[in-house]
């Protein structure tokens, strides 16, 4: 048994499970949002509230992990701790109150665990693939050929970042225009031709687009299995967006597949999702509830063996 642990921008979530021949086989889970990144300033970091909030969910998951036998833990921070003046001294928190010991990981290694999560859930791996991990503070991009990554890149694109620091839909899609401007320098410059190849997938991870699964699914309890390998088209984007877009964050979250929480958050992470999809030149998406976490347990399982 492995555990891993990621502590986002919005969400903390913990997952143990097995990994069997680079398969995950998920045994118990557990996720709260505490956002994190909520009130951060470049200034002062984190906010005390924010890191309150978190440092006790920590404390509950590490209570949980401590009656479980695990081989080994992966526990990693993503965009909000890389980004905060005070990350070392939150980290100091965490390492003296809980079993965990938490490392802030670079963007790049964060898309590369989130690429083998994804990779993991898959009924068939397409030819070409674009999967791209959408955080709170932070969007990593994987550009996959025949299963392995090509390229991987981590921009400062979050729903946190978008519905907190640039309201309004204007200014959200101005930077997310700007992000995917800099993705196409990137690719090329990496030597990756754009346009993308025809038939080039896109494949979404994390909370957003697993929301989107489930509010498209009208899924009254979750279920991983339904969402693994679900497929958006554009005009399921379309209709959704049309039906969240005059509701009130309160009113959206009454909705059956909408997780608690995320109710002034799901316009800025779709927004991401259709512009991501249209700049793919495909039609439709695949949806991945395994990424990063589940690249954890991979993670958790290489280092002992």
């Amino acid at each position: 048994m492995y555990a891993s642990l990621d502590v986002g921008t919005n969400t903390v979530r913990l997952l143990l499970g097995e990994a069997r021949q680079g398969k995950i086989i998920p045994s118990s889970y557990l996720r709260s949002i505490t956002r994190l990144g909520g009130g951060f300033t470049p200034e002062t970091g984190l906010s005390d509230s924010a890191m309150g909030r978190t440092l006790a969910t920590l404390v509950e998951f590490s209570e949980a992990l401590t009656k479980t036998s695990v081989a080994a833990v992966s526990a990693v921070a993503t965009e909000a701790l890389r980004r905060a003046v005070n990350a070392e001294s939150f980290l100091a928190r965490v390492h003296a109150e809980t079993a965990f010991d938490l490392e802030i990981i670079p963007g790049d290694l964060e898309a590369e665990l989130s690429c083998a999560g994804v990779l993991s859930a898959l009924d068939e791996v397409p030819e070409h693939a674009l999967i791209f991990d959408i955080g709170g503070g932070s969007t990593e991009f994987v550009y996959v050929v025949d299963g392995q990554p090509r390229f991987w890149r981590s921009y400062p694109l979050g729903t946190v970042m978008l519905c907190e620091h640039l309201p309004g839909p204007v200014a959200q899609q101005a930077h997310i225009d700007r992000t995917l401007r800099l993705l196409d320098e990137d690719l090329v410059r990496c030597g990756i031709p754009f346009p993308l190849p025809a038939g080039t997938l896109p494949i979404g991870t994390a909370g957003t687009v697993t929301t989107l699964a489930a509010l498209d699914l009208k899924m009254i309890d979750y279920d991983w299995r339904r969402i693994n390998n679900h497929q958006l088209d554009t005009l399921s984007l379309q209709i959704l967006h049309e039906q969240l877009e005059p509701l009130a964050p309160q009113e959206r979250e009454l909705l059956p597949g909408m997780e608690k929480g995320r109710g002034d958050l799901i316009l800025p992470g779709l927004r991401i999702v259709e512009s991501v999809v249209d700049f793919c030149g495909c039609p439709r998406m695949t949806v991945s509830d395994f990424g990063l976490l589940e690249g954890g347990i991979l993670r958790a399982a290489n280092a002992v063996s």
